[in-house]
């Protein structure tokens, strides 16, 4: 058999960069949707992940590289939204349409915080521990303890007036 016709291996730095994708990649993805809603959020990902590929001997060796495409992806958030609009989660209508059984958790969400959010939603929904959370938005535990914390206090209080 001629060398042509066998597969290639892949390059170290594609198994690395896939490893990373398939662990912290899916974490970030989590956290960018969480925090800026469905459409946006993927988009800025393929932002991130586009920049995390094109700069991978970089990157790759990063002590936090999902910390950093974090705020990478703040950075093209910023381009993204025009001042005024928040992030667009499904409405009302849509939820009802779709007949979940927790669409007032799902309509509070959209009134935490950004921030609030994203912790909230990465601990409880994702099960990320409270270091892997502040290791992705690098920031102290202690602020994502307290953002947890807020955000927990602020859905109890609006599904008790829901």
């Amino acid at each position: 058999m001629s060398s042509a016709s066998q597969p290639e291996e892949p390059s170290v730095a594609l198994r690395d960069f896939d490893v990373f994708t398939a662990h912290e990649g899916k974490r970030l993805q989590r956290a960018l949707v969480a925090a800026y809603g469905p459409e946006d959020g993927a988009d800025i990902y393929g932002d991130a992940m586009l920049r995390a590929w094109s700069d991978w001997e970089v990157v790759g060796t990063m002590a936090n590289p999902a910390g950093y495409l974090w705020r990478v992806a703040q950075s093209s958030h910023r381009r993204y939204r025009r001042w005024t609009r928040k992030p667009k989660f499904p409405s009302r209508s849509m939820i009802e349409r779709n007949d979940l059984t927790d669409r007032d958790l799902f309509l509070s969400l959209g009134g935490l915080s950004d921030a609030e959010r994203v912790a909230v939603v990465m601990v409880h929904a994702h099960r990320a521990t409270y270091q892997e959370v502040a290791d992705l938005l690098e920031v102290p535990v202690t602020t994502v303890n307290n953002l947890v914390h807020r955000g927990l206090h602020r859905l109890r209080v609006h599904l008790k007036e829901a």
